[in-house]
């Protein structure tokens, strides 16, 4: 029975392989075959007619697609040393012991098919770095194209709004509250350059990508001092009410974003708004409920217009963390919700 059928089970190891793409089943399916090859050897050979022969021949296909596969994954060295040695092996099973010039045929068909199967997934696999590279090439153009016009063009024109500030700052001397107020759109303009400037830095030097993205996020420890910011350049008073225990870092950074994001859209969308509440609450541990509601009368304000894709963005991040977020008018003004899973005890 193992002569007949012997090459079946490396055959359906082969299938699995290359479906899922992994250099364990690759080893497996190479190991199964050195066994089986062991066990042709052991037994005089499987022969070359009949259903081994026809087994033997799905087997090498089998497996020469495996190596090529394996290489182009670029992993699994093991798994690649593994198959060749079965190719190398495979004449072995179907025949008796040869000598001379025979064996040497018999092994060098086997080590030309792994060649030439490793030279095909080595072809392929070079033809997915050249894919990733221009990938890569392109978002750099982009990323450069953006720094270009933040410095150019965005920078420029915060430039020239501070500029105006310390003027009217100047002009209005004799008028004490005049002049604080020029002081904190000039004090909010500098805060805006240096956000651009970093932003720039950012977008020019790709090596400092990965320390961006290590680089501990801001959290609710931080709310505090981003209230204090907003209420000191004029726009409404933020109050806050935060719980004391702490969150997780994934958690506590969206939450951050989205309470810079809904005192963006009140200073953009809801001028009137006078006061901003931020909540922040623990729901029986395992979720957490943020508002963020303002008495702008955004249902009455004809300056409250469709804004960009800040919230859409938002809700994208919130749901990807299995939770909820809605934003809509209310009589006082806009409301912001959001309700996010808590992690579990011990998560990050």
């Amino acid at each position: 029975m193992i002569g007949e059928w012997g090459s079946t089970v490396p055959v359906l190891a082969v299938t699995a392989a290359v479906w899922i793409r992994r250099p364990r089943p690759t080893a497996a399916a190479g190991v199964v075959s050195l066994a089986l090859t062991a066990v042709g050897a052991a037994l005089g050979g499987f022969g070359e007619n009949g259903p081994a022969g026809l087994a033997g021949v799905v087997e090498l296909v089998g497996l020469l697609a495996l190596v090529t596969v394996t290489v182009r994954t670029g992993r699994g060295r093991v798994a690649v040393g593994v198959l060749a040695v079965a190719l190398l092996c495979w004449p072995l099973r179907y025949a008796a012991p040869v000598e001379g010039w025979q064996q040497v045929g018999l092994l060098a068909f086997g080590a030309a098919g792994a060649l030439g199967a490793a030279l095909v997934g080595f072809y392929l696999w070079s033809l997915d770095g050249l894919r990733r590279r221009e990938v890569a090439a392109a978002r750099r153009a982009e990323q450069l194209g953006l720094a270009h016009d933040l410095h150019d063009f965005v920078a420029h024109d915060v430039s020239g709004m501070l500029a105006l500030a310390q003027a009217g700052g100047f002009l209005a001397g004799p008028y004490p509250e005049l002049a604080e107020v020029f002081r904190r759109i000039e004090q909010s303009g500098r805060q805006a350059l240096s956000s651009l400037d970093r932003t720039v830095a950012l977008l020019r030097t790709p090596e400092q990508d990965d320390a961006a993205r290590r680089a501990p996020q801001p959290g609710l420890a931080e709310l505090p001092d981003l209230a204090e910011r907003f209420t000191a350049s004029g726009a409404a008073e933020v109050r806050l009410d935060l719980p004391e225990q702490p969150v997780g870092r994934e958690t506590g950074a969206t939450v951050h974003r989205i309470v810079v994001e809904a005192l963006t859209n009140v200073r953009r969308h809801a001028p009137a708004a006078r006061n901003v509440t931020v909540s922040v609450r623990q729901l029986d541990g395992q979720r957490l409920r943020l508002t963020v509601a303002d008495d702008g009368a955004a249902a009455k304000s004809p300056t409250r217009r469709r804004g960009g894709q800040g919230l859409s963005t938002l809700t994208a991040r919130v749901e990807a963390l299995g939770g909820t977020l809605d934003a809509g008018r209310t009589d006082q003004g806009w409301l912001v919700t959001a309700t996010i899973p808590l992690p579990a005890e011990g998560a990050s």
